[in-house]
């Protein structure tokens, strides 16, 4: 059991690792998924990672207009859906003796179900006529919802907010935890023109932006490079001049945590890989001693008949035997890990097959490499020899 735990250890170290990385993929992956890979979203500030943020280079650009959205609106060509939206952040929202803080308030134009996926599980989203006449409608994020009616219908229903009264016409669906900090739950999203008499939908302090889905069938550069092009012909950019906008996507994120993952897999490789070294330093030491201690049945073999290679096997099959043992008792530890994050934290770990089958490979490699030695001495030993000692 000593010689295994430098195996566990290493697999479990690395299994582990490979497996948290695998998680947070999947779940910044469900993130972008939801938005569509075709979205791009124009800001005054670039999504930028690093400790040399040249911050003033952009502090002076202008924030993204109702002026930018309309003209956008009326060039654009390869775009499913534009909306202009603006986010009131820590409020407060009311219904009779019941409140709910910390809620962000989304100012949104007609055409937000176009380019987020928004899913119901009460209600539908806003008319056309509502969203242009500015009517006190409301759609609520689900823990929004249950937080003020605690699992009651909420259509129809009229809520307070900043000291307006709307009437609940949709709720979404729970989303849960959000790695891009997309999830609805939390939220209230109002028609843009009521919300106009809130607050100032421009103001910096809101985070004004655009956000732009390219169609399917056009590549997302394609998209980007008219979205470019129109967006400096509204804001009069001379030629050779910078821009005054930001055009982000979330392939950005995805890509800096990528270069992140791959370093994680690094570290856990290197630590997994010095326990590992030490496993099966562990391993040869046991094979050694298993040779010395059947030196003279190995003789006795040989003095029958056996060939050179049948002690070979023996030994080599001991050895990966042990691997294969030292590694499923760190696969099981792992699986015992994603058992208590599921059931008890609510966080769902992700344990791949293809994980599993890397776990039981490196296995298999070490104790073939750490046991060959062992396994090739007690081949060459002399069957005299050996039944005399």
């Amino acid at each position: 059991m000593l010689s295994l735990l430098g195996i566990t250890i290493g697999i479990f170290t690395i299994i582990s690792v490979f497996s948290a990385v695998d998680t947070l993929r999947n779940k910044l992956q469900s993130s972008v998924d939801k938005l569509g890979s075709n979205t791009l979203f124009v800001q005054k500030w670039p999504w930028i990672f690093g400790g040399d943020f040249p911050w003033w280079k952009y502090i002076n650009r202008p924030e993204p207009s109702l002026r930018d959205y309309q003209q956008l609106k009326d060039r654009l060509e390869n775009a499913d859906g534009i909306s202009f939206e603006a986010y009131a952040q820590s409020r407060t929202v009311k219904y009779r003796s019941s409140s709910v803080e910390g809620v962000t308030l989304c100012a949104v134009s007609q055409d937000y179900n176009k380019t987020w996926t928004l899913d119901f599980q009460e209600g539908r989203y806003f008319t056309e006529n509502e969203g242009k006449s500015g009517a006190p409608v409301v759609l609520l994020g689900a823990e929004v919802a249950n937080g003020l009616f605690d699992g009651q219908p909420a259509l129809g229903k009229q809520v307070k907010v900043m000291g307006r009264r709307l009437t609940v016409v949709g709720v979404f669906k729970k989303e849960g935890d959000d790695m891009l900090g997309m999830s609805q739950d939390n939220n209230i999203v109002l028609p843009l023109n009521f919300a106009k008499a809130l607050f100032d939908v421009q103001n910096e302090q809101y985070g004004p932006q655009i956000t732009v889905r390219g169609k399917e069938t056009i590549a997302l550069d394609e998209v980007e490079s008219e979205l470019h092009g129109a967006m400096r012909s509204i804001r009069r950019t001379r030629p050779g001049a910078e821009d005054d906008f930001s055009l982000n996507q979330t392939t950005m994120l995805s890509n800096q945590l990528d270069i992140m993952f791959k370093m994680v897999n690094i570290a856990g490789w290197v630590i997994g890989g010095f326990s590992i070294l030490v496993g099966g330093f562990g391993i040869a030491n046991i094979m050694f001693v298993s040779v010395k201690e059947r030196t003279n049945i190995i003789g006795i073999q040989k003095s029958l008949g056996a060939k050179n290679y049948f002690i070979l096997l023996q030994f080599m099959f001991e050895a990966v035997a042990l691997c294969l043992m030292g590694g499923a008792l760190g696969l099981i530890l792992v699986y015992g890990i994603t058992l208590v994050f599921t059931y008890i934290v609510d966080v769902k770990i992700v344990l791949d097959i293809n994980n599993i089958i890397m776990g039981v490979s490196i296995s298999v490699i070490i104790g073939a490499i750490s046991g060959f030695w062992p396994a090739f001495s007690a081949s060459r030993l002399d069957p005299v020899e050996a039944i005399r000692s």
